[in-house]
C-alpha cells in the first residue's frame, strides 16, 4: 500500500484551486465541451494530487510518463 503523504487541507486546497474553472464549466452551452473541458480540469487535479501523494517524479525515461 502506498504511504499517504497528502493532508485532507492540502486535498481540499488542490480542489479548491480548480474549483473555479469547475464552476466556470456551467456557462458553456453545450454537453461535449462541458465533459471535455470536465475530463481535462480532473485530469489535472489527479495529476496534481498523485504527484503529492507519491513525490516528484522520476527523470528516467525508462519510467511510465503521465
Amino acid at each position: 500500500m502506498v504511504n499517504v503523504d497528502i493532508t485532507k487541507a492540502e486535498y481540499l486546497e488542490l480542489a479548491a484551486k480548480h474549483y473555479d474553472s469547475i464552476n466556470d464549466l456551467n456557462k458553456l452551452d453545450n454537453f461535449y465541451d462541458y465533459e471535455k473541458d470536465f475530463i481535462s480540469i480532473l485530469h489535472k487535479m489527479g495529476k496534481e494530487i498523485l504527484e503529492k501523494n507519491l513525490g516528484t517524479l522520476s527523470q528516467d525515461k525508462r519510467k511510465k510518463l503521465y
